[in-house]
């Protein structure tokens, strides 16, 4: 055969579909393109893909005859160019994370098992994020050539491999093969969304990992994702900064039994104080809100509750306080142990429809300034702050003189006996201020 003119239209070309059982680079990627394609009734234009299909076939012929029968295999794919997807943008730039091909973990062969969807590696959501934010408290550096010091390859679909355990680095084309397809409501901490470009599989496509809601509205979500320069956790608008409307929702296949709890949320354990109060922003204060809300809370939300700590939890929790006839203290708007195990329990009165609104909060007090200010050696005004309200509390009878700047003896056991009224014992009652002591202290 002549090639002097291979664009000839003399020249005839039949289409070849890849095997459904090789595993190279080009079959792969063929399958993929087959599979991702626009459907007809939904814009895409057969003639239009057999068009180009025939035409990339005719460019593999050329190279694999000039190259003396060696042709790349990625070269025999070409894809259609996007069309302007619902909620995107069709001028916005596509993400800049260029990513690897499928590997073995640094950088090895992957063999082709890593090509298929293994049995999947179960793991927890709580792990999946514990995971991903290790890259980003690290600063990995974002690169679709260099593997980190765990194997994994350190772009986008790396990221996510690593996030979900799984035995190499894969793509944004191959990570579907171990997840399925949810809907956005259906979205939890451990889920991920992801964007395929078929004009530059490479280049244009993306993926994040989902991290929560980021306001009750669900227009905002906690995005952990590794883009340039590194690994990072943000809020992102939802599904993401551009290509809105093309990002699908995905849950790995390989997630253990009872971790749909959105990260270990579900347990009837009191998860801590620090998980509450001015500043909070987590998914207990999300859960906490719901169940103030089937309790008769619901009147304190303008809108649902969510994971950032706000007046309207402060004030739906001093309700139910309030309900169980607690008072003082006991009724400061703080969830602790009881109130949880009320809440999570279906324990106590719910609140009364009827009833008031809970008072304004006191005058607003600094928050705790952290343990290390407090304890032999320590001398500043936090000391001093400490020791003249366990005076006022009526605590004050170990000081032999006022309380001042510096720990002393008076202050630890000043501050002990204030823990042991509160009816803490051991490590609680150690005479040393935590955040609940000062809580209870200032309240």
């Amino acid at each position: 055969m002549t090639l002097t003119d291979p664009l000839s239209p003399l020249m005839e070309f039949d289409e070849v579909e890849p095997a459904e059982d090789c595993i190279c680079g080009g079959c792969s990627a063929r399958r993929r393109a087959r599979l991702h394609a626009a459907p007809v009734h939904e814009g895409g234009h057969a003639a239009a893909r057999s068009i180009r299909r025939r035409a990339a076939v005719l460019m593999a012929a050329v190279g694999t005859a000039i190259g003396g029968g060696t042709a790349a295999a990625g070269a025999a794919t070409a894809a259609p160019a996007p069309s302007p997807t619902p909620g995107g943008s069709s001028t916005a730039q596509p993400p800049q994370t260029p990513q690897g091909e499928v590997s073995g973990l640094y950088g090895q062969a992957p063999g082709a098992r890593a090509y298929a969807s293994p049995a999947a590696t179960p793991v927890t959501r709580a792990q999946i994020i514990q995971r991903a934010q290790s890259w980003v408290d690290q600063g990995v550096p974002y690169s679709m050539s260099r593997y980190w010091s765990d194997g994994y390859r350190q772009d986008c679909s790396g990221f996510v491999s690593m996030a979900w355990g799984l035995g190499s680095s894969q793509t944004t084309w191959t990570l579907p093969d171990f997840a399925e397809r949810i809907g956005k409501n259906d979205l939890q901490p451990g889920d991920v969304l992801i964007y395929n470009n078929p004009a530059n599989p490479q280049a244009g496509s993306h993926v994040t990992v989902f991290g929560g809601w980021a306001d009750s509205s669900r227009t905002r979500y906690v995005a952990y994702e590794q883009t340039s320069p590194a690994a990072k956790k943000r809020s992102t608008p939802y599904a993401y900064w551009n290509n809105s409307g093309a990002y699908v929702p995905y849950r790995y296949t390989g997630l253990s039994a009872g971790s749909s709890d959105g990260g270990g949320t579900s347990s009837t354990a009191f998860p801590g104080a620090d998980k509450f109060g001015p500043g909070a922003d987590n998914a207990y204060v999300t859960r906490l809100g719901r169940m103030l809300v089937q309790r008769g809370g619901g009147r304190f939300y303008t809108e649902g509750p969510g994971p950032r700590w706000g007046e309207a939890d402060r004030k739906a929790t001093q309700a139910f306080q309030l309900a169980q006839g607690w008072r003082g203290a006991e009724a400061d708007g703080i969830p602790g142990k009881d109130t949880w195990d009320y809440l999570v329990n279906g324990k106590g009165r719910n609140i009364d429809g009827g009833a008031p609104l809970p008072p304004p909060p006191p005058p607003t007090t600094a928050a705790f300034p952290g343990a290390q200010y407090f304890g032999p050696g320590q001398s500043n005004d936090h000391v001093r702050q400490l020791g003249e309200q366990l005076v006022r509390k009526g605590f004050g009878g170990s000081y032999t003189v006022g309380p001042g700047p510096r720990w002393s003896e008076s202050d630890r056991r000043a501050t002990q006996a204030f823990q042991l009224a509160q009816g803490w014992r051991g490590a609680e009652a150690d005479g040393y201020p935590g955040p609940d002591t000062w809580r209870r202290l200032f309240s």
